[in-house]
């Protein structure tokens, strides 16, 4: 680490609710982590990954219950780590209530069609919280930026 705080406060993107703007996320997110030479090109992968299967879950609940709001994408490169938060207006979801996958090895995971994304968003980020309310559900990723 050579010391230098690579903080860039931070970022807000407002987006439709409509599928063309998930890669747009999912690229301007990669391109913030990026900005800190700490973080490897693998790890960088997977924050791009979980971000993109939050933006979809959103996307398909605001698609669901036919919403026009935006999905609000915020992204902070604190010192240590990065934060990402998707907010939607949707109903929200319990996530006690879905299950961890098997192990990418385990032959059983084969069997699993649905409910996938956020069962990979918990195993690729090394921290998530769900917050659901009347007002929307709100999905915080954290990333520390020293595990590679």
């Amino acid at each position: 680490m050579n010391g230098k705080d690579y903080s860039s406060g931070m970022v807000e993107l407002r987006i439709p609710a409509q599928a063309e703007y998930i890669q747009l996320v999912r690229t301007v997110i990669g391109e913030i982590a990026a900005i800190d030479p700490n973080l490897s090109l693998g790890r960088i992968a997977d924050l791009r990954l979980a971000v993109s299967e939050a933006v979809t879950n959103a996307y398909r609940e605001h698609t669901r219950q036919n919403l026009d709001d935006q999905i609000v994408v915020r992204c902070d490169l604190t010192k240590g780590k990065i934060e990402i938060e998707i907010n939607d207006q949707g109903a929200g979801f319990n996530p006690n209530e879905i299950p961890d996958l098997p192990n990418a090895e385990d032959p059983e995971r084969l069997n699993h069609e649905s409910g996938v994304g956020f069962s990979l968003i918990r195993e690729l980020s090394d921290e998530t919280i769900v917050e659901t309310g009347k007002n929307g559900t709100k999905v915080r990723l954290i990333f520390n930026l020293n595990n590679g």
